[in-house]
């Protein structure tokens, strides 16, 4: 790469409005994977085989565009096998794998929002990396979302369990990774493809631990019950593997280029209230008043986020006065 296009791929950027609607759209397609994969769950799949045909079933469908990288550039996957490798087993196989670990130890909702800690760990990030304090609409943007957040996930009534979490925290680790990792892609790394890869490496690992019983694999014909109708079995999975892992994916890779890791994180959690709204509408599950006001903080924050991001890139991107 020449010192001309690493300047323009370190340049500052507007927040797109076209990212912008990628990310949400990404984080609406992945917030129905949960009611969709709890009733199977419950009516007796494993989640080792739930997330190995989650996984295989996406990453075949997107394949295409990784065949199309490799047909273009021969050499593709000897340059980028780590980068395909590291996104499948940290944020592809490693962020389900924690999180539904912590989930088995603790309270869903509290494991959902030590996850969702996400974009404040990228912000801390940022701040070391740079050893700038983050501005004030960030860090106000960051109070206001999580506070959101705390409103929307109930935890009343919580216990504290050590070891769930830190695997929670391994779980938010793992997003602030998925951000990061997808920020990369380009030209050079196409998102759908290092999408396909990373859903291919997290599906061969899901192999090996159900084939090996490390994780055990249950996929019995059952019916479940969704929006008070009676579906087989098959069908919410087919949902989550070839639209909501799908779509999130594409979606989301292609989003973070576009708007930035820092953005795309926040964006990020509106998940949570499209999940609200998805377990509202197929479980039963009536959100409280409470949560309601909890998501308009999240978008408030996210807000904030934005215009802090807009704000630092028009004052570096408008001229300077010449000095005489």
């Amino acid at each position: 790469m020449t010192a001309t296009a690493t300047r323009l791929d370190l340049s500052p950027r507007r927040v797109s409005t076209g990212g912008l609607v990628m990310a949400v759209a990404s984080a609406l397609a992945f917030s129905s994977s949960g009611p969709f994969v709890k009733p199977l769950l419950e009516a007796g799949w494993s989640l080792g085989a739930a997330l190995l045909l989650r996984m295989g079933i996406s990453g075949l469908i997107l394949a295409p565009a990784l065949v199309l990288a490799i047909r273009r550039e021969r050499s593709f996957i000897r340059r980028h096998w780590r980068m395909l490798l590291a996104f499948g087993l940290v944020p592809v196989a490693g962020c389900q794998l924690l999180f539904f670990s912590a989930m088995q130890r603790m309270p869903v909702a509290v494991a959902l929002l030590i996850q969702y800690l996400a974009p404040v760990l990228l912000v801390g990030l940022a701040w070391v990396r740079t050893k700038k304090a983050p501005s004030r609409l960030v860090a106000i943007g960051s109070v206001v979302a999580m506070a959101g957040l705390v409103l929307v996930v109930d935890i009343s009534g919580a216990s504290f369990d050590l070891i769930g979490t830190i695997l929670a925290l391994g779980a938010a680790v793992c997003v602030a990774a998925y951000f990061l990792i997808s920020e990369r892609t380009g030209d050079d790394l196409p998102p759908l493809a290092l999408a396909s890869g990373g859903l291919l490496v997290g599906a061969a690992l899901m192999a090996v631990l159900c084939v090996t019983g490390i994780l055990p694999f249950a996929a019995p014909d059952v019916e479940v019950v969704l929006a008070g109708s009676t579906v087989p079995g098959i069908l919410p999975i087919l949902w989550v593997s070839a639209v909501a892992t799908t779509v999130g994916y594409a979606f989301g890779v292609m989003a973070v280029p576009r708007i930035g890791a820092r953005v795309a994180s926040f964006v990020g959690l509106s998940e949570v209230l499209f999940a609200l709204g998805f377990a509202w509408l197929f479980l039963g599950e009536v959100p409280a008043p409470v949560q309601f006001l909890g998501g308009a903080l999240i978008l408030a924050g996210v807000v904030l986020v934005r215009l802090d991001a807009d704000r630092r890139e028009d004052a570096l991107t408008t001229p300077a006065v010449p000095v005489p």
